[in-house]
């Protein structure tokens, strides 16, 4: 068993790695810049080791410095979060090699899915639903122009690699291609170093749903149901539901036992989560997240796991224990991404928190790093918190959070709370009668009134 865990990370992230590694009796190291010297992951920790300045070229993302430190405090494994080197297939290859458990998939699973053409085609081959586009990477403008008139416009050029909404660009007319194209690909050299981009056709009001599964080293995976992170700005989200009001039981059913049985042929190991774009009841894959996600509580909530202890258990080599027929998802839950912006700009507010108060009561949790006295440094991401609430039907998830954001109190920087509330509090939202461009549109609107 993993007696002392590695947290290569920051934040709220590495609060709730360390929390599940209490509860398992298992030791923590905390490695930190000395922007976060006095964060609370760092005052918690077993052991604290300072690996660099504040950038995160420097510290988070120091490959030599991670590893000097659990050579130096004896950890046995070392757990990645999200972001930084979560899915950096040669960090989970150089841990291994140094004889220590890397506590996620393997590198080769983070290498195919990593590069999207390459996932599209290993899920094509599993029989997993795509959306209709190129087979893989655009050769040339002409390439792209007869992909387009096949599948028919609007089409969005996509970046090989990366994420985040860099490298996106769409053409709603064959006049539109090759600005689309040129774009598209010098923001993806820009972002990650490769200009390679793909076609797909551009759907208009679809949901994004992502499917969260595990699978153990002894050919185990089994799936623990749906979140659908559709309220999106800029592609980046910023409230997530568990399970998607859009999803019928039967649509639910089919796109779970697809997903497991394609990762179980592919002999996946530990978190991941199959992203999909849903719409007039058809899946079509888009991408895979090799790693925790920012938003697996809301899973949690309604399935009753602990996702952070079950990646250590696989991580030490443990069987899941059990199958899809024992997972039961219960009620709804919702989780709102507090961020340290102005909720209008969405400008970034780091700075001093001078007073932090956690709302609380039956079904609600608060994961954050912050504390009275913390400043949020504007090194790093912006989130400094994540509200989730849980309760028997979505109706009484929506009441629960309306009221845990009026306790909320975050004063000193400016958050995203309040827009969560004009969000909660929408018609079309409470409906779930949403799609990922109802926030862009929403946003827009309240911006000019």
């Amino acid at each position: 068993m993993i007696s002392k865990v590695l947290i290569a990370n920051r934040g709220e992230i590495a609060l709730r790695i360390q929390r599940a590694c209490r509860e398992m009796g298992i030791k923590t190291v905390a490695v930190h810049s000395t922007a976060d010297a006095d964060a609370m992951h760092v005052r918690l920790a077993d052991e604290a080791v300072c690996i660099g300045p504040p950038s995160a070229r420097d510290s988070y993302l120091n490959v030599a410095a991670i590893l000097s430190a659990a050579m130096i405090t004896g950890a046995d494994a070392i757990h990645p979060g999200y972001g930084f080197l979560s899915e950096n297939a040669e960090f989970a290859e150089t841990v291994e090699e140094h004889g220590l458990a890397f506590i996620g998939p393997t590198a080769e699973h983070i290498r195919t899915m990593g590069d999207k053409i390459t996932a599209k085609t290993t899920m094509r081959a599993l029989g997993v639903p795509l959306v209709p586009g190129s087979d893989g990477a655009l050769v040339d403008i002409q390439a792209a122009r007869e992909v387009a008139e096949k599948v028919g416009y609007p089409v969005l050029i996509k970046a090989a690699a990366g994420g985040g909404g860099r490298g996106m660009k769409v053409a709603q007319t064959a006049d539109d291609i090759e600005e689309a194209w040129s774009v598209a690909r010098a923001e993806a050299r820009a972002a990650f170093g490769n200009d390679e981009v793909y076609l797909e056709k551009y759907l208009d009001r679809p949901r994004h749903i992502e499917l969260q599964i595990l699978g153990d080293a002894h050919g185990n995976v089994v799936h623990f149901g749906e979140r659908d992170c559709s309220l999106q700005r800029r592609h980046q989200k910023l409230l997530e539901e568990a399970g998607s009001p859009a999803l019928t039981d039967a649509e639910r059913e089919e796109i779970g036992r697809t997903s497991t049985e394609a990762l179980a042929r592919m002999g996946y190991r530990n978190a991941g989560t199959l992203e999909f774009l849903y719409q007039d009841g058809q899946f079509c894959f888009i991408e895979m997240n090799t790693r925790l996600q920012v938003e697996h509580p809301v899973t949690e909530m309604v399935c009753s796991v602990d996702l952070v202890r079950e990646q250590i258990r696989i991580a030490a080599g443990e069987q899941l224990g059990y199958t899809q027929k024992d997972i039961k998802m219960s009620g709804h839950a919702i989780e709102c991404r507090i961020n340290a912006e102005n909720p209008e700009t969405f400008a970034p507010s780091p700075g001093t928190v001078n007073v932090f108060h956690a709302p609380g009561g039956l079904g609600v949790r608060m994961d954050s790093a912050i504390y009275a006295g913390y400043r949020i440094p504007p090194y790093y991401d912006s989130m400094i918190a994540k509200l989730i609430v849980h309760a028997p039907t979505r109706q009484e998830a929506i009441a629960r959070m309306q009221r845990a954001l009026d306790e909320c109190v975050v004063d000193g920087v400016e958050t995203v709370i309040p827009l969560h509330r004009k969000i909660l509090a929408d018609p079309t939202f409470q409906k779930g009668d949403y799609t990922i461009h109802w926030l862009e549109n929403f946003v827009a609107a309240q911006t000019k009134s």
